[in-house]
C-alpha cells in the first residue's frame, strides 16, 4: 500500500513539473485558468488584422495590460507603459501575441509574458450588398462568405431584381482597375452552375440592378411596364403575351420608340400583322423600349406622350395613358 501511494505522489509531481515547463516555454503552454476567465468575449475566426478591427488582449498576471482596443487607421495599437505603438495590420492574432510579448520584454516591463489575442469585431473586411435587395447592408467577412450568403444576409432579392448580379472586386495581384463580374440569378439560385456561388472577399461590392422594362401601350388587353425575363432583350410577341394579348381592333403595324446613345427618340415600324401570320420575323425589343400598338383607325400617340409613359414607369401610369 505504501508503495502505491509513493508511486502516485511521484506521478502527480512529474505531471506538475511538466505543466510548469510548458508554461515557461511561451505560446505552446497550456492556457492558465485565470486567462480563460478573462477571455470570455466572443472570439471570431482568426484572420489578418486590419484598421478599425477590435481586438481583445489578455496578459496573464498583468491586468493593467488586459484590455479591448481598436486598431487605428494606421494599423497600430498602443498599450500602457510601452513607448512605441505596435503594428497590428496584416498580422494574425498569434503573430500579434508574439509582437506584444517581444515589446514587453525589450522594454523590460515583463520577463516572460503570456499574451493572448482574440478578435472581438472585424471592421476592415466590408462587403456591401446594394440595389434590388430587401435590406441593403454592409457585412464583415469575418469568415468565408459566398454570394448566396451575402444576398441572404441582405434579406434576399427584391421583386424588381433583374436577371444579373454584378460583383465589383478591388484591384489586386497587379491589376490596375477593379474587375466587374456578372452572375446570372437563375444560374445562382437554380444550382445549375456551382461556380456561380462565388466566394467573396474583403472590399467586394455586390449590386443587384433592377430589371429593365419594356412599356406596352395601345391596343392590348393589359397595358403596362413589363420587366425583361432575359438579361437585355425580349420580342414583340413575348411582350404582347405578357400584356394578355391584343384587343379586337389593332392596327396592321406597331411602333417601337427607342432612345439612342444621345438620348434622341427613334421610331421603328413593326409589321405586326405579318409577324402574327408568320410571314415576317419577330422583332427584338430592348430595355426601356416603348411598344405602341395603335388601333386600325390610324390614331397614334405622339412621341411626347409616349415619353411621358416611359418616365411615369408604372403599370398604372401606362394603363391610364392610352390615347392622346
Amino acid at each position: 500500500m505504501e508503495h502505491r501511494v509513493g508511486l502516485l505522489v511521484f506521478i502527480y509531481a512529474l505531471l506538475g513539473s511538466a505543466g510548469v515547463a510548458q508554461q515557461s516555454s511561451g505560446h505552446s503552454a497550456v492556457v492558465p485558468p485565470a486567462v480563460q476567465e478573462m477571455d470570455n468575449t466572443r472570439n471570431l475566426p482568426a484572420g489578418p488584422i486590419g484598421p478599425s478591427d477590435l481586438v481583445n488582449i489578455s496578459i496573464y498576471n498583468a491586468p493593467e495590460f488586459t484590455r479591448t482596443t481598436r486598431v487605428s487607421q494606421e494599423g497600430n495599437i498602443r498599450l500602457p507603459m510601452l513607448k512605441r505603438e505596435i503594428k497590428a495590420e496584416g498580422l494574425l492574432p498569434a503573430q500579434l501575441e508574439d509582437a506584444i510579448a517581444k515589446e514587453l520584454v525589450n522594454e523590460r516591463i515583463l520577463v516572460d509574458p503570456f499574451v493572448t489575442v482574440t478578435i472581438a469585431e472585424y471592421q476592415s473586411r466590408p462587403i456591401s450588398v446594394s440595389g434590388a435587395v430587401r435590406n441593403p447592408i454592409v457585412l464583415q467577412a469575418s469568415m468565408p462568405v459566398t454570394l448566396i450568403d451575402a444576398i441572404t444576409d441582405a434579406g434576399g432579392l427584391a421583386p424588381e431584381a433583374g436577371a444579373t448580379i454584378l460583383i465589383t472586386q478591388p484591384a489586386t495581384d497587379g491589376r490596375v482597375k477593379s474587375e466587374v463580374k456578372q452572375v446570372g440569378v437563375r444560374a445562382l439560385f437554380e444550382g445549375n452552375d456551382p461556380s456561380a456561388n462565388m466566394l467573396l472577399s474583403s472590399g467586394d461590392e455586390v449590386r443587384v440592378p433592377p430589371a429593365r422594362k419594356v412599356f406596352v401601350v395601345g391596343n392590348v388587353k393589359t397595358p403596362g411596364a413589363y420587366p425583361l425575363e432575359d438579361v437585355d432583350s425580349a420580342t414583340v410577341l413575348q411582350m404582347i403575351a405578357l400584356a394578355q394579348g391584343l384587343t379586337q381592333y389593332y392596327s396592321n403595324e406597331a411602333y417601337i420608340i427607342r432612345r439612342d446613345g444621345t438620348g434622341t427618340a427613334q421610331q421603328i415600324t413593326v409589321p405586326l400583322k405579318q409577324i402574327l401570320k408568320r410571314k415576317a420575323a419577330d422583332v427584338v425589343l430592348k430595355g426601356s423600349d416603348i411598344l405602341y400598338i395603335p388601333d386600325n383607325s390610324g390614331k397614334r400617340m405622339t412621341l411626347g406622350t409616349l415619353d411621358k409613359i416611359a418616365t411615369f414607369g408604372s403599370t398604372a401610369g401606362a394603363a391610364a395613358i392610352v390615347y392622346h
